[in-house]
């Protein structure tokens, strides 16, 4: 089949100036230069690159990235890209210089003859929904905002620990709003023996919590603190209320960020005119999969799911295994390794609760588990079939129901 581009660009991208390299069908560089990463410069290249007497749709662009700036002002303008992962520009360089030899202007020429060359091995480049990258950026944060809480939790528990311990009896993770209530009321052990049954009750009451009663609170609060050097419980209170100004910020923002993605699912669910908006209902339809399995799939598997391409989607979580055979060595068949772990830990609780609720998964599992493989194994395994199940309903535009399980075809 005759390759559809008469020339190829390779951009090898940077912070402040990408190095860009253009060669013919022939693999002859025909130009190269430099551009900033600024407006300006990105419109200049545009303008360099039109001086290429082919329409846009014959010039093919290599850039490892598969988004940004400058990758999607091409795309914007008609021209096609695909990128590459790191891994395989370091071996496609390897056919170039085997003495390990590596420069940008080299790279940006390498990306280029290897998309001449290989273009199978590139991934096209397509821009997204500008509603589905607010769910990326707004999930991806999401993310980040959890790691944040986990950290200063972990700060938090740690200082209480050094002078108040018997906090941490209510609270191990020292995570709860009402914890750090009683804690601003009474940063020491010595002050809180003289808190009152009456401002306890109404902490207790203001956050709900019925588990426990003042008298209890009060109670252990009042145990023997423990022996520490002079200034220590000071310093460690003075910290233990920096940190829980902080943590109040990043409980406001947790909330925020969960109301926008609900927001922006809901409204996608309510547009039944768009595909890849109703995809999103169908994808909330399937038990186990709710709001942040949602938003993770689309923010990191947008499109495998809008081409319906399993064996992309298998890949990227990292349910289809590696193998490893060569010579006398025993086949053998590993994990994946390499893939998208936020997808790869979405996917994992969507099995585990997924065997959990589901009787088919729960019995296929501890099928699996009968014959001796591991717990990750089993729910890999679980894992593939919810997802052949997951492409067969999104082809057919069907939400799930139990008693078509098993009628509808898997077309894979």
């Amino acid at each position: 089949m005759e390759n559809p581009f008469s020339f190829f660009v390779g951009i090898d991208w940077a912070t402040e100036n990408h190095q860009v390299c253009v060669v013919d069908r022939d693999g002859k560089t025909i130009a190269e230069r430099q551009v900033a990463h600024s407006g300006t410069g990105l419109q200049q290249f545009l303008t360099w690159l039109q001086q290429i007497p082919v329409p846009a749709e014959r010039v093919a662009v290599a850039i490892e990235m598969p988004a940004g700036a400058i990758i999607e002002t091409l795309v914007e303008h008609n021209y096609r890209a695909f990128s590459l992962n790191p891994k395989q520009l370091d071996r496609f360089r390897d056919r170039h210089t085997v003495a390990g030899a590596k420069d940008d202007s080299r790279d940006a020429f390498v990306l280029a003859d290897s998309l001449r060359t290989d273009q199978p091995c590139f991934h096209p480049v397509y821009l997204d929904d500008p509603e589905i990258i607010r769910v990326r950026t707004l999930s991806r944060f999401e993310d980040s905002l959890v790691q944040d809480w986990s950290r200063l939790t972990s700060q938090l528990r740690e200082q209480i620990h050094r002078y108040f311990p018997q906090l941490l009896q209510f609270s191990p993770a020292a995570d709860e709003a009402w914890i750090w209530d009683v804690l601003e009321a009474a940063p020491l052990p010595v002050l809180a023996s003289q808190l009152k049954p009456q401002q306890v009750q109404k902490i207790l009451s203001h956050r709900r919590i019925r588990r426990l009663s003042a008298e209890e609170v009060l109670q252990q609060l009042r145990t023997p603190p423990l022996p520490v050097a002079p200034g220590t419980a000071e310093a460690a209170s003075e910290a233990c209320l920096l940190l829980i100004v902080r943590l109040r910020l990043l409980m406001q923002q947790k909330k925020e960020v969960e109301r926008r993605i609900q927001e922006q699912l809901t409204r996608f669910c309510a547009d039944e005119e768009r595909m890849e908006h109703r995809d999103v209902q169908l994808i909330l339809s399937i038990p186990g999969i709710g709001r942040v399995i949602t938003a993770t799939m689309l923010a990191e598997a947008s499109q495998p799911l809008a081409q319906r391409d399993y064996h992309a989607l298998r890949a990227y979580c990292g349910a289809a295994p590696v193998t490893h055979q060569s010579g006398k060595r025993k086949r053998q068949v590993i994990m994946r390794y390499s893939c998208n772990q936020r997808l790869r830990n979405a996917f994992y609780h969507w099995a585990r609760i997924s065997v959990q609720q589901d009787s088919r998964s729960r019995a296929h599992y501890h099928r699996l588990r009968s014959q001796g493989h591991s717990h990750g194994r089993a729910l890999r395994s679980v894992l593939d079939r919810l997802l052949a199940m997951l492409i067969s309903i999104l082809r057919h535009q069907t939400e799930f129901d139990p008693a078509l399980r098993k009628s509808i075809p898997v077309a894979i």
